[in-house]
């Protein structure tokens, strides 16, 4: 029988009072990375800021992408081709006219937290307009338009005065603009026509149901429920739709013709918004820059009531634009 030992269980104080060692603990390669976790989207977490929800903070935000000039109206009036004489290469292009186009009135971030300026195209007898309206003409001392349309701008500079006329010299040979008009209107609309579904099978019992687009939802797992966002049959077309960066080809100030290069999914005799485009100005030639900001400037210098900080602004950015 072995000897026991003089030691027993009970001259050892517990382990929970015995000092815990400082034992440095190295992180081993595993399933969790070791890595701390990234911060994510929302408001949580150390050294995110605090959102802002401010209308100044606002207004800062979207100074990076609201151009400094207005834009104008137009109508198509139908497509053509441009032949380069030394190439011989066939460039398709859609024409534009700008009919009466003028400032009706503005917006000032005073009085309504924005800037930006109400352009109005074409004429309307004074009978098919509504009196509040014609008082709204009246006021500002235009003739009733038939289109209306507000252009954002990015601060006062680009304020043009009432009654100010903008013709087709208000874009120069060789600017990118961003062309916006109504797409053409299809009505009700299948589901093979409007989201491009195969359709049903040819044959093998399938009767009246070939173009049918199929289940909709599931029945238990679901929730027994069409969830939102299904593609399914409805109205096709007639919405709004912006075309980028399109490069503009030929100005006619005499006839008020613009035209742009390439094609348009917009129907004749639509009517269009034209944008300019001072996102993606490191695309324009230095001549088109130089012809940008004198057009500009000229228009500023015709405001009446055209401010001189308004005008300092105005020389700034003419300056950058040149240098």
């Amino acid at each position: 029988m072995p000897r026991k030992s003089f030691l027993s269980w009970a001259q050892f104080p517990p382990q929970f009072l015995l000092p815990r060692s400082h034992v440095q603990h190295v992180a081993k390669r595993g399933i969790q990375s070791i890595h701390p976790p990234r911060p994510n989207r929302f408001n949580y977490g150390p050294g995110l800021p605090v959102l802002k929800s401010t209308t100044t903070a606002a207004l800062e935000r979207k100074a990076f992408t609201l151009p400094i000039r207005t834009g104008a109206l137009a109508v198509k009036k139908g497509m053509t081709a441009v032949y380069d004489i030394e190439t011989g290469r066939r460039t398709p292009c859609t024409v534009l006219q700008m009919d009466r186009v003028q400032v009706v009135a503005h917006k000032t971030r005073r009085k309504n937290g924005y800037y930006a300026v109400q352009v109005g195209a074409g004429w309307k007898h004074p009978s098919n307009v509504t009196r509040p309206q014609l008082g709204h003409f009246a006021g500002n001392g235009v003739s009733p338009k038939r289109h209306l349309v507000e252009f954002r701008v990015k601060d006062e500079r680009g304020l043009l005065g009432i009654g100010e006329m903008i013709g087709a010299d208000w874009f120069q040979e060789g600017q990118f603009v961003d062309a916006r008009a109504n797409c053409r209107g299809m009505g009700f609309a299948g589901g093979m026509k409007r989201h491009g579904f195969k359709g049903q099978g040819a044959s093998h019992g399938n009767s009246l149901a070939h173009r049918i687009m199929g289940s909709s939802g599931q029945s238990q797992g679901g929730g027994s429920r069409v969830l939102p966002g299904k593609k399914m049959p409805g109205r096709m077309g007639g919405q709004q739709v912006t075309t980028q960066n399109v490069k503009v080809l030929k100005v006619d100030p005499v006839k008020g013709i613009v035209v742009l290069k390439g094609k348009a999914l917009y129907t004749e005799h639509s009517f269009w918004s034209i944008l300019t485009v001072f996102i993606r100005m490191h695309q324009w030639p230095r001549q088109v820059y130089r012809e940008v900001a004198r057009c500009h400037q000229e228009a500023m210098a015709r405001h009446a009531n055209y401010s001189t900080v308004g005008a300092s602004g105005c020389r700034a950015f003419t300056s950058n634009c040149i240098s």
